[in-house]
């Protein structure tokens, strides 16, 4: 875990005991990166040095695959879902030749290559064993659902638009699900009231109503609540050489030392400084 893990964690603790409720602990590993075993006990122990506490039995997604290719399953019976075997390079490609710039925060939007490819085209393909993921139709989901709306606790009321944030990837060949089909699914399936994660995922949960919507299932208030950055506002991430729970710990820091310098950063509007 690094800080900006540490703030996800203690924003819904915090939100949690706000509304006397329960704060649930899932385990977010359809990425195949996250599903070391030495990963997730590092995970545990990171918790553990905090005092971080949870409540109820841990879910964990690399064991809901089942679910999530049932789920699958409706959405194809429902005409929502259709293969697309575009690469990513060929996606770049097709977006360049158009001259149509990438979407901030979803990386860029699918132009619909293979939206209408005909069916013996789609069926040779899936035959012949083509590399493909499973995109969900927008265009379709907007016609059957329409806009509809959630709630932001910062940002008020949102109305959600489906065909302005493209035909998302639901499933790849040999993985049965992302992270917005799968977040959906565990969300109603573990009966969260309210959802807390960071601003950087704001457009995201457009994506995850429309998948409420089409699905019929409940729809959580949420709250983006603000990352963590440098002196010079850049974000930290990981990926950034941002700091580790370990290293902290390393380096002689107390668990109360951790969560006093993450509130103090609050205070300064999400600036990082240890």
């Amino acid at each position: 875990m690094h800080v900006g893990h540490l703030l996800a964690a203690l924003q819904a603790r915090r939100l949690a005991d706000a509304h006397a409720g329960q704060c649930l602990l899932r385990v977010e590993d359809i990425d195949q990166r996250a599903q070391n075993p030495a990963f997730l006990q590092l995970m545990y122990e990171d918790l553990r040095w905090l005092g971080l506490s949870f409540d109820g039995e841990v879910m964990v997604q690399t064991r809901r695959f089942d679910e999530y290719r049932r789920v699958l399953g409706l959405l194809r019976s429902m005409g929502l879902l259709y293969p697309c075997f575009c690469t990513r390079t060929e996606i770049r490609n097709q977006l360049a030749e158009m001259g149509r710039a990438p979407h901030a925060t979803l990386g860029y939007l699918y132009p619909g290559t293979c939206r209408c490819l005909p069916p013996d085209v789609v069926e040779e393909k899936l035959q012949a064993g083509l590399p493909h993921s499973w995109r969900l139709d927008m265009q379709r989901v907007q016609d059957l659902v329409g806009c509809p709306l959630w709630h932001d606790m910062h940002r008020g009321t949102q109305r959600c638009e489906p065909v302005a944030y493209g035909d998302v990837v639901l499933a790849r060949k040999d993985f049965p699900a992302s992270y917005h089909l799968a977040v959906v699914i565990d969300d109603a399936a573990q009966g969260v009231t309210h959802v807390t994660r960071g601003e950087d995922l704001f457009e995201s949960t457009h994506i995850h109503r429309a998948l409420q919507a089409v699905l019929g299932l409940p729809v959580p208030q949420y709250c983006h609540h603000a990352l963590l950055r440098d002196n010079a506002g850049k974000r930290l991430a990981k990926r950034d050489g941002a700091r580790s729970i370990a290293s902290l710990r390393e380096a002689g820091y107390t668990p109360r030392q951790v969560l006093e310098s993450l509130h103090e950063a609050l205070q300064r509007g999400g600036i990082w400084q240890v």
